[in-house]
């Protein structure tokens, strides 16, 4: 039989594929008739969404026990309850439930386990020296689930009705929050997909929920810089992927090339980008620099810009502001711009590389000792014994004081 052109057979397997295998994903709301993505969409924006006031509440008859502040390790310890909501593609949000802390049941076919369709947010709590309750930007982390939500075919939601739901669970929670400076209540938001299927396709049914953990200052006995190790052989995110939502798809492959940088005695990967070693994030941590521009010595604060491959950080947000009307009042440039590890090799032999660090929910931000590439250390601008730059320390502190209420901010949110 004469070999069928590459194009033709691919169309044909295409063809047979949909015949075959398409109508076993449709879901119920599904036209017969015809197929449109559109229509789709339009009928599950008129479904009900989150109603805050359905909230029903069934209390554990059998509270944990505190684990003493001192011993609390990020993410092993959780509280009493957990918020559920459920989502159908017929039905929309159905009503919202907190419950005792409990296993999920789900099936062995359920979509999530298959194909990765889960979404998450990390966001903090804090407790105010009043005893009050904040969150902050809660607007952010809930515009941010809703695009993941969306990249990966998962239900959107009303940010402001979740966040109504989220403070009424911290209230609830209270008590794992301790008192002291730098404790908080680490919440994870996270939404998957629940249909029972091995087929391709959008998910019919999802479940967003919430659990929280108490956890203690990043940084304990004060600041620790760490150590980098540039990496190019392995790529985070790319152009037209997924690197700017934040799914739990993005996290796994970065561990073995944690683990290999680990083994070579550096904390976490400077991940680089293409031919020209674009620096783009450290670790899990979006990536600041300051350096001074040649010739001038103007100070400047830089950070990659969101093209598609950087998360979209709270706290890269936080800091950016603050440093446009703190910093700049001061005479720093403030840039959203692409670097290369070249760059900063060369600021850093020219004595201009000031200082790098990373941010992120969990440390606030993370100052970089070093960072190792083609076989060196490059010196990020650190003295002996210094453990964090002046920028990295006031931005923690500017942030800080606002997330425990110490000054009154638009970005505190009382509970």
């Amino acid at each position: 039989m004469a070999c069928q052109p590459a194009y033709r057979c691919a169309r044909s397997c295409l063809t047979a594929l949909r015949a075959d295998i398409l109508p076993l994903y449709r879901p119920k709301w599904h036209s017969r008739r015809s197929y449109s993505i559109q229509s789709q969409e339009e009928e599950i924006a008129r479904l009900p969404n989150i109603n805050p006031n359905a909230l029903s509440v069934t209390k554990t008859t059998t509270p944990k026990a505190l684990v003493p502040p001192e011993e609390l390790v990020f993410g092993r310890t959780f509280t009493d309850h957990m918020l559920s909501i459920e989502w159908t593609a017929s039905q929309g949000w159905l009503p919202p439930r907190i419950t005792p802390y409990q296993n999920l049941s789900l099936d062995p076919a359920t979509c999530v386990f298959h194909y990765a369709f889960e979404a998450f947010e990390g966001m903090k709590a804090y407790k105010t020296s009043t005893e009050e309750l904040r969150l902050f930007r809660p607007d952010r982390n809930m515009r941010r689930l809703n695009r993941s939500a969306k990249r990966i075919a998962l239900p959107e939601f009303d940010g402001e009705a979740f966040t109504d739901l989220i403070a009424r669970f911290v209230r609830m929670e209270e008590r794992f929050i301790p008192s002291s400076r730098g404790y908080s209540l680490y919440l994870r938001p996270t939404l998957i997909g629940t249909q029972r299927t091995l087929g391709v396709g959008p998910p019919g049914s999802a479940l967003l929920y919430l659990i929280a953990s108490p956890v203690g200052p990043y940084y304990p006995t004060g600041f620790r810089a760490v150590s980098l190790a540039a990496t190019s052989t392995a790529v985070r995110a790319w152009p037209g992927g997924v690197g700017d939502r934040k799914l739990g798809a993005n996290y796994a492959p970065c561990i073995v090339p944690q683990l290999e940088a680990a083994k070579r005695g550096y904390h976490q990967n400077l991940w680089l980008f293409g031919e020209e070693e674009l620096v783009t994030e450290a670790g899990t941590m979006n990536f600041f620099a300051c350096v001074k521009e040649r010739g001038t010595g103007r100070k400047v604060l830089m950070t990659a810009p969101l093209d598609g491959t950087i998360l979209e950080g709270v706290t890269r947000e936080s800091v950016l502001e603050l440093a446009r009307e703190r910093l700049g009042a001061e005479g720093w440039g403030v840039e959203e711009r692409g670097f290369t590890m070249g760059e900063l090799a060369e600021a850093a032999e020219e004595g201009r590389l000031m200082e790098a660090f990373g941010t992120g929910t969990a440390a606030v931000v993370s100052p970089v000792r070093k960072i190792n590439w083609r076989g060196r250390d490059i010196e990020c601008g650190l003295k002996e014994g210094e453990e964090a730059g002046e920028v990295a320390a006031r931005m923690k502190a500017w942030i800080e004081e606002i997330q425990y209420g110490d000054v009154e901010h638009p970005w505190s949110v009382k509970v």
